[in-house]
């Protein structure tokens, strides 16, 4: 071998060349082959969801709802009942019309948290049903009751009877999920049972202005309609969200409550059928540029008190408007989602201690920590009712100036859900609301104490002012018996 060695003067150069041309095909041939067994082997297991999909999936749910619509017949019996409310013509004309109802149908997702039959699902998935199916995995089909319900978060909790222990998931902790991280989603999209789908967490803490706790994770696993309700899992088995919305003509792109928020009102769906939730008694706003520049803030962190309602904690502590919120209890506030967030999960009756920033110097105030009425909403001065299913807030100085509104005070609608009371009425988004029940409407206050008073009411009536002109509008909704 001595020959294929590098001499000095080169006389055995085409030996030592072939020598090394060899030794690199075998290598590379070697590694290659390696290769092609990790991959085919290890590798494509470890990125495999299928292990997973099969031990998780019979924890997955199908879940069927009905609810009985009624609507008006006759000539125009499949036109929207909000047009008969409207419209004085046909009303003179045909009378009062008669009503039908028929049964609608809507599909969802769900997932079993005990093996005795609790079910976590979204809200909007049961909210109106009359009758609620759950198909299992292996076909079993159980009539299901609604435990409880929270439609701040959009979760619900409902329960079946079965005669063995059911499988179930485990959760996990949303808070240690990293964008980049794998995640994969079990459901019934489109009726299609038990369809998986996989992608990364692409955002963390997104506000879409589905409530005032908005705080979803974005992911690009697909989700699509009927796999509300339905869990996302993590590489570890472990659910760390609840699929529930998508973006309309989007792709790739859907959002889940986090777990830990499901793990935090669990106790209360169960034994009270509602969520319990804090309350300081005020209105609260992101800052803008122009407010830290106007009042010489460091920086944008912390919230600003637009309104302090008489007779609340936050009135009684001593917390005037224009005070921003840095911290409560030591725990800072970046923006108004997160003290909506910290206040909500504080308990009923804690004593608290709150960092405020006032004409250029920090405060401390302690105030106790109320119950929340579901008639109030604490977020950017917004009030929500989902019962009659409108969002209003106040009319700033800016909004006045450009509806051309020369009357003071009122509210003014920012959102109507789809298929509500206020959408049956004709209500709009931009309408001012200047009376409720023939009493004047100030402020959000005045607002949310009317609709209070009212949830027990058939009817509402509203005075709007829509553009040049104003007009009254009746809000009805179906009485549970």
């Amino acid at each position: 071998m001595r020959h294929w060695m590098v001499d000095r003067d080169g006389g055995s150069r085409p030996a030592v060349l072939f020598f090394l041309a060899f030794l690199l095909t075998f290598c590379v041939s070697a590694t290659v082959a390696g290769a092609a067994k990790t991959t085919t082997g290890d590798y494509g297991r470890m990125f495999s969801f299928a292990d997973l999909a099969e031990k998780w999936g019979p924890a997955v749910v199908n879940i069927s709802a009905t609810q009985t619509v009624r609507s008006g017949r006759g000539l125009y019996g499949n036109m929207p009942r909000r047009f008969f409310d409207q419209d004085d013509f046909f009303r003179r004309f045909f009378g009062d019309m008669p009503e039908r109802e028929y049964k609608q149908n809507s599909l969802g997702s769900g997932f079993l948290i005990s093996p005795d039959g609790y079910i976590f699902t979204n809200n909007h998935v049961v909210a109106k049903a009359d009758k609620i199916k759950v198909k299992l995995s292996n076909g079993k089909q159980y009539d299901a009751e609604v435990k409880g319900k929270d439609p701040n978060t959009d979760l619900a909790l409902i329960k079946i009877k079965a005669d063995e222990n059911l499988p179930y998931v485990r959760l996990g902790d949303s808070d240690k999920l990293r964008v980049g991280d794998w995640v994969f989603a079990i459901g019934n999209p489109f009726g299609l049972d038990h369809t998986v789908t996989a992608g990364i967490v692409s955002a963390k803490g997104r506000v879409i202005g589905a409530g005032p706790y908005d705080n979803f994770i974005q992911t690009d696993a697909s989700i699509n309609p009927g796999n509300s309700g339905g869990p996302l899992f993590n590489l570890s088995g472990e659910v760390v969200g609840i699929n529930t919305a998508i973006v309309a003509h989007g792709q790739g792109i859907g959002f889940a409550v986090p777990v830990n928020l499901a793990k935090d009102i669990l106790k209360d769906l169960k034994e009270k059928g509602h969520v319990t939730r804090g309350w300081m008694g005020l209105s609260i706003q992101d800052i803008t540029p122009d407010m830290a520049e106007n009042l010489k803030l460091p920086d944008r962190r912390g919230a600003i008190v637009s309104q302090v309602f008489p007779g609340d904690p936050a009135h009684a502590a001593g917390i005037e408007t224009g005070d921003i919120i840095r911290a409560i209890d030591d725990r800072t506030i970046e923006n108004t989602q997160e003290l909506l967030r910290i206040v909500a999960a504080l308990p009923v009756g804690k004593k608290v201690e709150v960092l405020i920033f006032r004409n250029g110097r920090e405060l401390r105030k302690s105030l106790v920590i109320a119950q929340r009425k579901e008639a109030r909403d604490l977020a950017s001065g917004a009030g929500s009712n989902g019962r009659w299913g409108l969002t209003v807030q106040e009319v700033t100085p800016d909004m006045a100036r450009t509806l051309k509104l020369t009357e003071k005070g009122g509210v003014i609608v920012t959102r109507i859900d789809q298929d509500s009371p206020a959408e049956d009425a004709g209500l709009k988004v931009n309408d001012v609301i200047l009376q409720i029940n023939r009493t004047r409407i100030q402020s959000l206050r005045d607002y949310t104490d009317e609709i209070a008073r009212s949830e027990k009411e058939a009817t509402v009536m509203l005075l709007v002012k829509r553009g040049d002109g104003a007009l009254f509008v009746t809000l009805r909704q179906e009485l549970k018996q």
